[in-house]
């Protein structure tokens, strides 16, 4: 994979949050089951699992930096794409692009363009306080993303999903929890699972491999996004980096995470989807190109 170095990078689309430390811990935050422990392993059991936080919190992001993530990703810096939050803002760009173009297409609705906030130890959002160990994940009710970018050194150092495109993945997973929201599909999960707690667990999955399959959708039209002024934002994107991003799947399986962790493998506590759901569901997405071919909700997954 690499960047187009031309390409502009909209930093618009990112709250730079880092620095502004938070200092509210994770007791807020409601609606994310960790059921192995915190840290990196709740983590990645709940990777954009805040689709169904229910406590209200205020959007607060302390004193951030905009301007300097403005400037270093500013084209008049020759090293930008060398930068973490820079190469994610691009990414970001992309899935926004070819959504704001694909939904209404594919789903007959408008998308709505939403921020990705990067943040350091802490962040409080509309679905109460979060800190760093909760990891990559979606809030409903502000309807942005957020990520501790730090998340990815622990993703390719403990869990194996080495490669730049397990990045990209994990946003174009995320975003696809903001599809879901705006297609009412979250909220729909949510009353079933009210209605049948013994359910819960196969909607849970369900809905994040249908996020995952969206993420594939994008993979495959990643190389056709541009800028605002239409210079691509991909120069090169190869089946290694698909295969970088099966392997990202992969490694967040709920049974590759148990193992991992020394548990025994136990299917009523999926939350996620196996390894071999999730990379065959964002396969499914990738080869079909088609959102419409991302219904987990039908039949076996």
């Amino acid at each position: 994979m690499e960047l187009n170095k031309d390409a502009d990078i909209d930093t618009s689309q990112v709250k730079d949050a880092r620095g502004s430390g938070g200092g509210f811990g994770r007791g807020g935050l409601s609606g994310i089951p960790i059921p192995v422990g915190g840290g990196i392993v709740g983590t990645l059991l709940v990777i954009g699992l805040v689709v169904l936080g229910s406590v209200l919190g205020p959007r607060l992001y302390g004193d951030n930096d905009q301007g300097n993530l403005a400037e270093t990703c500013s084209s008049a810096n020759p090293e930008r794409l060398e930068e973490t939050e820079c190469r994610n803002t691009l990414y970001v760009n992309s899935i926004q692009m070819y959504w704001q173009q694909a939904m209404p297409q594919t789903f007959g609705r408008q998308y709505q363009m939403t921020d990705t906030v990067f943040f350091s130890q802490a962040v409080a959002t509309g679905c109460g306080t979060a800190d760093s160990g909760v990891g990559p994940f979606y809030c409903p009710n502000d309807k942005q993303v957020y990520i501790d970018l730090s998340f990815y050194d622990e993703l390719a150092s403990r869990f194996g999903a080495k490669g730049e495109f397990a990045q990209p993945y994990v946003l174009a997973h995320e975003y696809g929890h903001h599809l879901q929201n705006l297609l009412g599909t979250s909220a729909d999960v949510s009353r079933r699972q009210q209605r049948d707690p013994d359910a819960a667990n196969d909607l849970s999955v369900r809905l994040e491999l249908q996020a995952d399959c969206l993420a594939g959708v994008w993979a495959k039209h990643a190389s056709s996004t541009t800028d605002a002024k239409g210079v691509p934002i991909f120069t090169r994107l190869t089946q290694a980096d698909i295969d970088e991003a099966l392997n990202a799947a992969a490694a967040i399986g709920d049974d590759r995470i148990q193992e991992k962790s020394g548990m025994e493998v136990d299917e009523s506590k999926f939350t996620h989807g196996t390894a071999e759901q999730r990379q065959r569901w964002f396969s499914n997405g990738y080869t079909s190109g088609d959102g419409k071919q991302c219904n987990t909700f039908s039949g076996a997954v």
